[in-house]
């Protein structure tokens, strides 16, 4: 099987998962490649995502590092045995790879708790709200790659229809104008429109730290699989050590305590269509 060219966060997952397995096995990359009888090479490409592996030989791996989870190796035979091209990968060379690599995370969630302070979450985005936003990129961007990552933004929100989603906003969100008021007045028209989850952290609670930079949990189809996303200025960084996962655990706890309840959210986005 010959070597990936490219190499999605997903694919590194997995890999990264079968090393976690082994090491917790207390095997060398040497020593599991004897028992399964392949070479050295061929543990240490797997590993790195740089190669598939089959559900057959995933499973005998499995075997040999003493895994006593079969949910954690069924989820993990689900995701080395996927078929197809998922439709982002049409974006692929025209899109930054961390847009693809967040909307496949986006696709396979069992659940997902988005928090942003600054901006809407990105899956609820209003077309104008999108536009305004990339059409303020530094460097400026090329009325094609706008047209192009509007397409791409909204096309994401059909993961929507497959999961349980949170999203917990701040106030300020709500309230910058990235465009004018009509943009902003559609955006939260549209907010209260859709069949979502929506719980606002006010300006007036007391105590509140929060985080920065936006934070994406995502679930995955057994917990040992959970992703975290954060996004910066300068670029995503996707999280799976346990010690990141349960701090960013703590940290949305801790927003979620902060915020207000979906109706008393929904009746604070009302007053502020009502300013508009």
């Amino acid at each position: 099987m010959p070597a990936r060219s490219i190499v999605t966060v997903r694919q590194q997952r997995l890999g990264a998962e079968l090393r976690k397995l082994r090491e917790r096995a207390g095997l060398t990359a040497r020593e599991a490649a004897k028992a399964a009888g392949i070479a050295e090479s061929k543990i240490s490409m797997t590993e790195a995502g740089r190669v598939g592996v089959s559900a057959e030989r995933l499973r005998h791996l499995a075997s040999q590092y003493a895994c006593d989870d079969p949910a954690l190796v069924d989820a993990l035979v689900a995701m080395a045995t996927e078929r197809g091209r998922g439709w982002w990968e049409e974006y692929r060379g025209r899109v930054p790879s961390g847009y693809l690599d967040l909307a496949e995370l986006e696709h396979h969630a069992a659940h997902l708790t988005n928090f942003e302070c600054v901006h809407i979450p990105g899956l609820l985005q209003t077309e104008g709200q999108v536009r305004a936003i990339f059409g303020a990129s530094v460097p400026k961007l090329s009325e094609e790659e706008i047209e192009t990552r509007v397409e791409f933004r909204l096309r994401r929100r059909q993961a929507l229809g497959g999961m349980r989603y949170l999203a917990l906003i701040h106030e300020a969100a709500l309230r910058i104008r990235v465009a004018d008021r009509k943009v902003a007045r559609d955006q939260l028209s549209w907010l209260l429109e859709r069949e979502v989850a929506v719980r606002v952290v006010p300006f007036d609670v007391d105590g509140f730290a929060g985080v920065a930079d936006p934070v994406v949990y995502a679930g995955g189809p057994v917990r040992e699989l959970d992703t975290v996303m954060v996004d910066s200025q300068h670029g995503s960084a996707f999280l799976d050590a346990e010690a990141q996962l349960a701090r960013y655990r703590e940290v949305l706890r801790k927003v979620e305590s902060a915020a207000l309840g979906v109706v008393e959210s929904r009746e604070l986005i009302h007053g502020l269509v009502r300013e508009w």
